[in-house]
């Protein structure tokens, strides 16, 4: 072959849609988490692990009894789900229990039903927890999973939901809910690694993963926002499963010319992913949510509660109240008349409303009840916002004006549950213990607890998901 003939077809190979590109990220990623032990994780990534599922199953068992969740679990029961794995909260003799694919979709919504579930947003907005978790823990009644072996899983999966996502700038951008299309990473990863597959099987399995990533941001404030939840803890459990057998993927899943950070995103940064890999754990720099609503909500909900316990001014002497907030709040949550709990999640106006009213916002301020009610609906009028570029995401400045002409301030920093404010390991329990009471019991609610805080002493966590049945 001529040399001009070798020329023409080396660039015809470079040519190729999906040519190998040869950056080793995605094989970089799996190779870290099937080496990934329990031993190599800092005492504060540990601990952040038993918070994040202390967290999580206060909030699937807080929405476990959802009409939701009984849509779901019926059409499960009138298809065929064979009895292998524990749904959360169920109650009854033995509880309930689904197939192996099936239960993740069930527990992986109720974890984010209720928008109460924790938040990363270091570089991403990820309810990491509800997909990974609900995946590792049907997989745990796979076969026998030890405490230790949980949290080096989820710290695992964690690692790979967010860094794609920080790999991928733009993708929140074009649409895609995160929860369910980065949700899908996190689980195939964190699956992989808790069924103990090795760097190329992980690989594969976050391919499988990667492959069946989904979620539209269009079905904020329906049933489906969470069931994106769901399904991607089904998607990460399943490409597990099948890359344990040879099921196998690219290898250049995240970076490759038409990989997951190129196609679902229009900036990419393929460094981002494996950037102090090991060094620094994203679990780490989680946060929580003490308000059951959209987390780029929180920081004006803290400012109005502070006006709310500050002013003390009845709702009928409020002139206005002037909102500052993120570009961001208004993007994701501006729904100026919500005709639904779910819905009312999504509304700046809403939320400030009942978090002056009530001077709170927990899971009865987002109810169908709150969100048709009239003194809300009579207060939502009064609430006028406006955007601060300059402005943190948890960030934000409520004025309230009286009708005699007082004023009255209330600016919040960041906002409570994020990393630079965060919640304490007693408020994370009273806010499980009011989450998962109901469902459980009190004794109960408060064995749990008392196990997930010793969750890497635990031989099986079968015993665990036995109480939370």
């Amino acid at each position: 072959m001529s040399s001009t003939a070798a020329q023409t077809e080396r660039g015809a190979r470079t040519e190729y849609g999906v040519a190998a590109l040869g950056l080793g990220v995605t094989r970089a990623l799996g190779g870290f988490i099937a080496g990934l032990r329990f031993e190599d994780l800092p005492p504060a990534v540990v601990h952040e692990a038993r918070r994040g599922v202390l967290d999580w199953i206060g909030c699937a068992l807080a929405a476990s009894r959802h009409p939701t969740i009984r849509i779901l679990l019926d059409t499960f029961e009138a298809t065929g789900s064979p009895a292998v794995a524990t749904v959360l909260g169920q109650g009854g003799q033995g509880g309930k229990r689904l197939g192996l694919l099936d239960a993740p979709v069930a527990n992986g919504q109720m974890g984010h039903l209720l928008d109460f579930d924790d938040t990363h947003m270091g570089g991403v907005v990820l309810h990491t927890s509800s997909p990974l978790l609900a995946a590792l823990l049907a997989l745990a009644e796979h076969r026998p999973v030890s405490g230790r072996d949980l949290v080096t899983a989820y710290v695992a999966g964690f690692e790979a939901g967010v860094r794609a996502g920080q790999g991928a700038p733009a993708h929140h951008d074009g649409g895609w809910h995160l929860t369910g299309t980065l949700g899908a990473i996190a689980a195939g990863a964190g699956s992989a690694r808790l069924l103990g597959l090795d760097a190329t099987q992980v690989t594969h399995a976050i391919g499988i993963a990667t492959t069946q990533a989904a979620g539209m941001q269009q079905n904020r404030g329906t049933m489906c926002k969470s069931f994106h939840a769901g399904k991607a803890a089904a998607s990460g459990a399943l490409a597990a499963l099948l890359a344990a057998r040879g099921f196998n993927s690219s290898d250049e899943i995240l970076e490759g010319k038409r990989g997951f950070i190129r196609i679902y995103s229009t900036s990419s940064a393929p460094e981002r992913i494996t950037d102090g890999l090991g060094e620094r754990f994203e679990i780490a720099r989680n946060g929580y949510k003490p308000y059951a609503c959209g987390i780029v909500l929180h920081p004006l909900i803290d400012a109005m509660i502070a006006l709310h316990d500050s002013a003390g001014i009845p709702a009928a002497q409020v002139a206005r109240v002037e909102l500052q907030v993120h570009p961001h709040a208004v993007k994701i949550t501006g729904v100026d008349d919500p005709k639904s709990g779910l819905m009312s999640k999504f509304s700046i106006n809403h939320s400030a409303s009942v978090a002056y009213l009530d001077g709170t916002a927990g899971i009865a301020q987002y109810s169908d009840a709150r969100a048709g009610a009239a003194d809300v609906l009579a207060f939502r009028p009064k609430i006028e916002v406006r955007t601060v570029e300059t402005f943190r995401k948890d960030q934000a400045h409520a004025t309230l004006v009286a009708t005699d002409g007082r004023r009255f301030e209330s600016p919040v920093a960041h906002a409570s549950g994020t990393v630079d404010n965060s919640m304490s390991d007693a408020a994370l329990e009273r806010k499980f213990l009011g989450n998962a009471t109901e469902a459980l019991g009190e004794d109960r609610a408060r064995a749990v607890a008392a196990r997930v805080w010793t969750l890497d002493e635990a031989a099986d966590i079968r015993d665990l998901l036995a109480l939370c049945a």
